[in-house]
């Protein structure tokens, strides 16, 4: 049962792309009344994921409860950056009645956990629990679902074998401390599809754990609000990759932003981005693109080589219509190149 007179702490983690800032978007949208403040850690230096939540206009999570964190994890900046954001939050009238934090695609949940134990924080926060996002159609394509117990076996039959792989690191680690795991873009799925992922998850969490699929992150936010997990005092059913690491980092990953000009062509622009993106193992793009003509500010969002655009919002009086993406992936882009294919 959670204390009361603790305020509630939501933390979505999921990989690039799985969907978390249009789940908590949803969540804004369908808030009831109830009070939220967010705290959004970006990758890379353009606050589109801020841009995005603010774009809402819901009085219940005004702007100024609206905290963005970019150029850092927060799994490895939390006494730099989470502590002073929760007390810019805390120190808001009236208080939050809620906080979501939306973690970078890179975070691991766990670190960010444990700063619920300090004593400053653990007085005034509870986590209600971590929600897992996951990119149905990615693990499908066999990209982040490599099956745990055959890894294990293999490494047991061959210690030469080397299985590194700091991507599926993050995905498991990230399931592993999740209390609710929602399977996004099920749409995209067959039924074997689901029914495969859904087993291979609950083979991945060693306790049990409830698996929701949705589409476009479209669920009752009385779902993922109110979970009183008190995540905070079961850190040690929560095991991890890095447990008793001093420290851990992101050096596997690198972001960069290319500038965009307007678009004619706003489906020929998606195509020569899925191009790019295949081409150089882009992982992930995210941003705003101008659309000539148009008064609205077009929204781009790639995974791998599939692309989603809408129109998010119109473009504000005087306002820059400059568009820019954030190019994200493993280290050793060629960002010449995909500069280059990217701005023609």
């Amino acid at each position: 049962m959670r204390d009361l007179a603790k305020i509630p702490v939501t933390i979505v983690t999921g990989f690039l792309g799985s969907g978390k800032t249009t789940l908590i978007r949803h969540v804004l949208e369908n808030a009831r009344g109830r009070r939220l403040a967010l705290i959004i850690n970006e990758f890379g230096d353009v606050g589109v994921d801020g841009a995005i939540l603010k774009s809402c206009g819901i009085e219940t999570c005004p702007e100024e409860n609206i905290v963005e964190l970019a150029n850092g994890c927060l799994c490895c900046t939390v006494a730099d950056d989470f502590i002073p954001a929760i007390e810019a939050l805390l120190s808001r009238s009236p208080r939050p009645e809620h906080i979501i934090i939306e973690t970078s695609g890179l975070a691991l949940p766990k670190p960010l956990v444990k700063a619920f134990d300090w004593p400053g924080i653990r007085t005034r926060l509870t986590v209600d629990g971590v929600i897992a996002v996951v990119d149905g159609a990615a693990v499908a394509d066999g990209r982040f679902a490599d099956d745990p117990i055959k890894l294990a076996a293999q490494r047991a039959a061959d210690g030469a074998i080397d299985h590194e792989n700091p991507l599926e690191e993050v995905y498991e680690d990230q399931l592993l401390c999740a209390d609710l795991v929602v399977l996004n873009k099920a749409d995209l799925l067959s039924a074997d599809s689901l029914f495969r992922i859904s087993r291979e998850i609950r083979a991945t969490v060693p306790r049990a754990v409830q698996i929701v699929e949705t589409r476009e992150g479209r669920i009752d936010p009385a779902v993922l609000l109110g979970l009183t997990a008190a995540v905070e005092d079961d850190l040690a059913g929560r095991p991890s990759h890095h447990d008793g690491e001093e420290g851990h980092d992101h050096d596997d990953f690198e972001s960069f932003v290319v500038d965009i000009p307007p678009t004619g062509d706003p489906d020929g622009l998606l195509i020569s981005l899925s191009a790019a993106a295949e081409a150089f193992g882009v992982l992930r793009m995210k941003g705003f693109v101008a659309v000539s003509g148009k008064p609205m500010r077009l929204l781009v969002q790639g995974v791998g080589n599939r692309f989603r655009r809408e129109f998010d919002r119109a473009w504000a009086p005087g306002e820059e219509r400059r568009g820019r993406l954030v190019v994200i992936g493993e280290k050793g882009l060629d960002r010449d190149a995909i500069t280059a294919a990217l701005a023609a």
